[in-house]
Order: structure tokens, then sequence, then C-alpha cells
């Protein structure tokens, strides 16, 4: 799972990087908030994520690991395309933007959740301090 996070999070990173020119070129920087949201939710978060649980497997495999995984891949889309057509006035389109985002949120109080429940020190990284600090 955490690999697969950071392939995900590396298309929003291009994505976002895209978008950002596409705003430069063409002086449409009403979008800006489409923009940060791709770059920091997309790419950000779900690399950061990715990490952990590729650092972290209990955390991964968990059920919360995989609610936040398919929730945040739905959620975000929707948020970023809705928010996109908001923002270019097609009318309407604000509550399929909070449907989006509070699917997004929810998996982001998911991923901390998993965060506190499963990702603990392991025994090899408690010996490696010890050692560490003993010296």
């Amino acid at each position: 799972m955490g690999a697969t996070l950071i392939k995900i999070a590396s298309i929003y990173f291009v994505v976002g990087v895209c978008f950002g020119m596409f705003m430069s070129i063409t002086h449409k920087f009403e979008f800006a908030s489409v923009h940060a949201h791709i770059n920091l939710v997309g790419w950000v978060s779900l690399a950061l994520a990715g990490l952990v649980y590729s650092v972290f497997p209990k955390a991964a495999d968990s059920r919360l690991g995989k609610f936040h995984f398919w929730l945040h891949n739905i959620g975000l889309p929707i948020m970023m395309i809705s928010l996109f057509l908001l923002v270019s006035g097609v009318p309407n389109t604000e509550p399929i933007v909070a449907v989006g985002g509070t699917v997004t949120a929810i998996a982001v109080v998911l991923f901390m959740l998993n965060v506190i429940l499963n990702v603990h020190a392991t025994k090899e990284q408690a010996i490696i301090h010890n050692k560490t600090t003993s010296l």
C-alpha cells in the first residue's frame, strides 16, 4: 500500500505542476485553490502517508489503512474536479465540492486514527535507539 500511495502521489505531483503551468501561461490564477489542493492534499499528503505505510506495514495492512486509501482517492478527485467547475462558473457544483471534501476529510481522520493505533516503534528501532542514546 505504501508504494501504491507514493505512485499515486507522483501522479498528483505531475498534475499539480502542469496545472500550475496552465495557470501561469493563461493568467487564470483564480484556480489557485485547485492547484494548492492538488499539490498539498494529493502530492504531499499521499506521499507522506505512503512513507508512513512503508515504514509501518501494520498500519498499511489494517482496515483503517484500506479505508483511508480508498476514501482519499475517491474524495479528492471529486473535490478537485467539482472545485474546478465551481471556480469556472458552473452553477450548483458547490454541494459536490462539499461531498468530495467531506469524504477526503474522513479519510484524513481515519489516517490519523490508524497512526495512533498502529504506528509503534519496532523492537529493532528500540534497540538502535537504546544503543545510540547510551553512547
